[in-house]
């Protein structure tokens, strides 16, 4: 507001107009909601072959639905309302997921398996969903990139990584959605602490300073080796980032691994309109990797009270 303080000109507004524009902008910040949400599935998940050599990774099933509707159903839960799907052209039948099948439906109806019909009608009704193809894969920065058009100008938005499944009673997305709006539209990401041994797998953050639940940050750092570690908070796959980001990936510069990394771009959101990190309350699963897959599989078997008793005698009998 110092801006402000200075005598008004036949061409300036009066100081208090200045105050009451600024006082209104403000507000329609806070109350500006983010509704929109990127899901990057370009990847040729390579970890899967050869199950993915037909399958897109995104549609191998935890327990009894597909990793993208754990995902899409955590944003959903968060109250986002658009589903933007960065895919490769070889994956649409992820899209075809999420829409009607109204032969299936009609032949539930005809078989009267009625209690079949919301496990199949559900998907649809998660959100309003699009989709771009993403026609070479560059990296995590250039997904993000290729699903600009459909994100306004200074508006935030959801980056949501399907591999990683997150059990939480508050979705892990709307975690970094009350931080961002704590932070008037400050840019968020989910941190977890990991073992020093294992940081050069992952985006590690330099804190500042931390205040309540969360962290104020300066630095990221991509894949670093153990000694050049600033912490051991690594960024795990959920982000709340503002449309200015978009100034950065335009210039498509390469980082680590010669590809288009998001982890620069953050960097790029310090100072405006600020990077924040949280611990998120819940559990993650790497389902990128086989490890990881099985883990999730059995976590949500055990918890399901139809088939949990039998896992347990399964597992014992291993």
């Amino acid at each position: 507001l110092i801006g402000l303080q200075k005598k008004s000109t036949k061409h300036e507004r009066p100081f208090w107009v200045e105050i009451f524009f600024f006082s209104f902008n403000l507000r329609f910040l806070m109350k500006k909601k983010i509704t929109k949400a990127i899901f990057p599935m370009g990847g040729l998940g390579t970890r899967f072959l050869p199950a993915t050599k037909v399958i897109a990774k995104e549609m191998l099933t935890i327990l009894d639905r597909p990793v993208i509707e754990w995902a899409v159903r955590e944003a959903s839960d968060a109250g986002i309302k658009e589903m933007i799907f960065v895919i490769s052209s070889k994956k649409k039948s992820i899209i075809k997921h999420f829409e009607r099948s109204k032969i299936l439906e009609y032949m539930l109806k005809k078989n009267k398996k009625l209690s079949k019909l919301d496990l199949i009608t559900a998907q649809s009704k998660l959100g309003k969903f699009s989709f771009v193809i993403q026609n070479e894969a560059k990296g995590l920065g250039h997904a993000v990139w290729c699903a600009r058009k459909f994100v306004d100008e200074n508006e935030n938005f959801a980056v949501i990584l399907p591999d990683d499944i997150i059990h939480s009673k508050i979705p892990s997305i709307k975690q970094l959605v009350d931080v961002s709006e704590r932070t008037l539209g400050g840019s968020v990401v989910a941190l977890e602490k990991v073992p020093m041994k294992d940081v050069s797998k992952y985006g590690v953050v330099e804190v500042s300073k931390k205040k309540s639940n969360y962290f104020f940050l300066k630095n990221i750092v991509e894949k670093p080796k153990q000694l050049e570690a600033p912490s051991n908070l690594s960024v795990v796959g959920r982000y709340i980032l503002n449309s200015k980001i978009f100034d950065y990936l335009k210039f498509q510069k390469k980082g680590y691994g010669n590809e288009i990394q998001l982890t620069d771009a953050l960097n790029f959101l310090v100072e405006k309109p600020g990077l924040y990190g949280i611990e998120f309350e819940g559990r993650r699963f790497d389902c990128g990797g086989k490890l990881g897959f099985l883990e999730a599989n059995l976590f949500f078997g055990l918890n399901d009270k139809d088939i949990n008793k039998n896992i347990r005698k399964i597992v014992k009998r291993i």
